[in-house]
């Protein structure tokens, strides 16, 4: 059975979407699942930095012929982490057969994995956009800043262009509470409705946490470093109404 590709993106940085990969593949492995998070991001890959590990294999020597096996290393967390390679011009500037590859990697992971996280890099290139269009499920993260919701606008937009198809969800995240990031959604939702003539399902709402900062000072996750604190518990429902929408 193949596993399932949830892609995470964002309009723009700074909005927490490598920390919510990371959180978000550490609560599906609590769950009992068996899952992987690629670090998708090929000029400023830096989930290995959040975790504070310096892998041996990376992205980077995939797409030269290590075997991804060999290069998705597990973690005490639960889960496997393929690592990017940050700051490598190499892998940012991809093109022709060496994209195609980065682009089949999710789903040779699936083959693997029950689930797949792929943490995508900030904006619009190509490579987000294919690699956000192939993926079963896109989550977009935004917070309530009005640029950040520009932004998650871009992305919906485009992936509605590229997978006309495809299942699109919005996570709210740094909210200052959950009735504020459920406005922030309806705001957006209405945006989409309006103008793409879609539907914006909400994954989920996660409220600003100072202990969410203190775990990515402590390159260890927030689920591990404070498993009780709010931000946890978002994710963790986050995570549960994901698995059940996929079995229902």
């Amino acid at each position: 059975m193949t596993g399932r590709i949830i892609a995470v993106a964002s309009g723009k940085g700074g909005v927490g979407k490598t920390w919510l990969s990371i959180t978000l593949a550490h609560a599906l492995a609590e769950q009992g699942r068996r899952v992987v998070l690629m670090d998708a991001d090929l000029g400023l890959a830096n989930a290995d930095v959040q975790l504070g590990l310096n892998p041996g294999r990376d992205l980077g020597a995939v797409l030269g012929g290590a075997a991804v096996e060999d290069a998705a290393q597990a973690l005490p967390a639960g889960f496997h982490l393929l690592a990017g390679r940050s700051g490598s011009g190499a892998l940012a500037g991809l093109a022709g057969a060496g994209l195609e590859a980065a682009l089949d990697l999710p789903r040779r992971l699936a083959a693997r994995f029950q689930d797949v996280v792929v943490d995508l890099g900030a904006g619009v290139e190509a490579p987000q956009r294919r690699l956000a269009a192939l993926a079963d499920l896109l989550l977009v993260l935004a917070t309530e800043e009005p640029t950040s919701l520009t932004d998650a606008y871009a992305v919906l937009k485009l992936h509605a262009r590229d997978a006309p198809q495809g299942d699109a969800r919005l996570v709210v995240n740094l909210a200052g509470t959950a009735a504020t990031g459920q406005r922030t959604h309806a705001t957006l939702a209405a945006a989409v409705r309006r103008f793409l003539a879609r539907g914006l399902p909400l994954a989920g709402v996660v409220r600003r946490d100072a202990k969410v900062p203190d775990a990515i000072r402590h390159q260890t996750p927030l689920l591990t470093r404070h498993p009780g604190c709010v931000a946890a518990q978002d994710v963790r429902a986050l995570a549960r109404g994901l698995l059940a929408s996929a079995a229902a």
